[in-house]
């Protein structure tokens, strides 16, 4: 009898990937307030966004047997030059796929990426409540350092934002 091992892969976006990109994180935009956009991002749309960050930063996918499940991504923390060594960092999960360390392996890669990178802070914005990626920023070492009380509204709700960060050159 043998046991068939899934094949993984923790690759860089590319524009190919847009349409299941946009897949995974337009549930999150219609069904949770996770995060604070509202309307469902175009394949088209999420194609820009990856070009966009991806010629600076990294933008991370994980596959199993060839299906997206999950990505990461790096983005500038501000505009201001004096920012530049600190990024802000975004996960999503296929919300089909949680539990199964996906996002860690994501932040394991990403956090790598940064680190050759020579980038000094990275920061996690984080919708609250949402125990499992204060959870996920937490297992990495960030560290919660603000938090602001009914900066967005979205489905009837007022929502908070924490913010966590972590110091990965020093």
């Amino acid at each position: 009898m043998s046991t068939r091992i899934p094949s993984t892969v923790i690759r860089p976006a590319a524009a190919r990937d847009a349409a299941a990109i946009a897949a995974i994180y337009n549930h999150y935009i219609l069904n949770t307030t996770i995060s604070f956009e509202e309307q469902a991002v175009s394949t088209e749309e999420m194609a820009g966004r990856i070009a966009k960050v991806s010629a600076a930063l990294p933008w991370l996918v994980y596959e199993r047997d060839g299906q997206l499940l999950g990505y990461a991504y790096a983005s500038p923390w501000r505009a201001r030059s004096a920012y530049r060594h600190s990024v802000e960092t975004s996960a999503y999960v296929d919300h089909r796929y949680g539990g199964q360390k996906i996002g860690s392996q994501l932040y394991e890669a990403l956090l790598a990426d940064l680190r050759e990178r020579g980038l000094r802070v990275v920061i996690g914005g984080i919708a609250q409540p949402n125990p499992a990626s204060v959870a996920l920023h937490e297992h990495f070492g960030f560290k919660k350092v603000a938090h602001f009380s009914q900066v967005g509204k979205k489905a009837g709700q007022w929502l908070d934002v924490g913010y966590w960060e972590l110091l990965i050159n020093q």
